[in-house]
């Protein structure tokens, strides 16, 4: 695939500079095909033709290989809250039990950890340094009641990197289940869950996948299959799912024992599109690729003064470059990158954040470097 052709699949490119897959990614023409192709069958003949959870087999075959998972781990989330609280309240805890966090998350792998105080679970919060989550610092909240270490992949604010295969190795000698938050991570960086040691793992498709908000993937290992209780049940779960002959609880013996009801079937199908696309990519070039740009951009920034909060050491650095001013208000520069130049960027905790992907070029990250005024002007 060329480059022109690569450019192609993100119709985006001809009105945008988009520098914000870290917020709402937009969806890749393949996403958007698939999305399309979907509606036109339900207008034309609706379930007739049977191909509709044929289509669901597939993209779930396709979220495995992204993760190195076997497919019966994996089932579909409405967004990555979802997931968190499938293993938050699924889990069988016992008054004492403890989690351990961190002072960098996202609301969203918070609040479903906080709401166990009330079983008697406390959440054991590690802070931050410097931008980043010392390991070491990490390791030591860890103690003999930790049932699980909570954690993102990437750190949504700054771009911070977790090493998940150091992690997951503590955690397996220590024996505490691993759930990572990989909204900010997948189809950046690669993830092999096997490798990692990861237990548990949710993202939603909306931001490097780019796919469709309200499709996500989740991801349990299959020997805590039975270890996780499904905190909704309905016909989906079941063994006999269409059986109403003989009601009685028998869930499924893979990830589909969450599967309470019907699908998001337009929004799998979407994120399909956009996974056999990243899949045909390939995950090591596309890391690749934004690691060319988001050092090209940290430079940029920093010959112009601005402060660089992303850390950028090889094991840390993401899709995500963060970055302040005092001289400047960074919400009317925001709007006026988008105003005047057809730059996409955000504004997070006062610090402007740039998220490139691998369908950006060298020009735009130039552009946006040269739209911006110098630091301290």
């Amino acid at each position: 695939m060329t480059p022109e052709e690569l450019r192609a699949k993100f119709p985006i490119t001809r009105r945008y500079n988009f520098q914000d897959h870290a917020g709402v990614a937009p969806l890749s023409a393949p996403a958007a095909d698939a999305l399309a192709a979907y509606a036109r069958e339900q207008s034309e003949t609706s379930y007739v033709g049977g191909t509709r959870y044929r289509a669901v087999e597939h993209v779930r075959q396709a979220a495995a290989k992204l993760l190195g998972a076997h497919a019966d781990e994996i089932t579909f989330i409405k967004n990555t809250c979802e997931g968190i609280n499938w293993v938050a309240n699924g889990i069988p805890w016992i008054t004492g039990d403890n989690v351990v966090s961190n002072s960098m998350e996202f609301p969203a792998n918070v609040y479903p950890w906080m709401n166990l105080e009330q079983r008697g679970v406390h959440v054991r919060t590690t802070v931050e340094e410097d931008g980043r989550i010392p390991f070491d610092r990490l390791s030591a909240r860890i103690e003999q009641r930790t049932r699980v270490v909570a954690i993102s992949a990437v750190q949504w604010s700054n771009g911070f990197r977790m090493d998940l295969a150091r992690l997951g190795e503590l955690c397996q000698e220590r024996g505490v289940l691993l759930f990572v938050d990989a909204i900010q991570a997948l189809g950046v960086h690669p993830i092999d869950v096997k490798a990692m040691n990861i237990d548990f793992l949710a993202a939603d498709g909306h931001k490097w996948l780019c796919g469709p908000e309200g499709a996500g993937i989740f991801y349990c290992r299959r020997e805590l299959l039975g270890h996780l209780h499904p905190t909704e049940l309905g016909y989906l779960c079941m063994k006999h799912s269409w059986d109403s002959r003989e009601r009685k609880i028998d869930l499924r013996d893979d990830a589909r024992r969450f599967d309470s009801g019907a699908y998001n079937l337009a929004g799998i199908a979407a994120l399909g599109g956009s996974l056999d696309l990243l899949l045909e990519v390939g995950i090591d070039e596309i890391q690749w690729q934004v690691k060319q740009l988001t050092d090209l951009l940290a430079d940029g920034l920093q010959r112009k003064g601005w402060r660089v909060h992303s850390p950028r050491g090889a094991a840390e650095w993401s899709g995500i470059v963060s970055f302040s001013s005092d001289k400047h208000d960074l919400a009317a520069l925001r709007d006026h990158l988008l105003n005047e130049f057809k730059i996409v960027i955000a504004q997070r905790l006062g610090r402007l954040r740039a998220s490139p992907h691998f369908y950006n070029t060298a020009e735009e990250i130039e552009q946006l470097i040269a739209a911006l005024p110098a630091a301290n002007a």
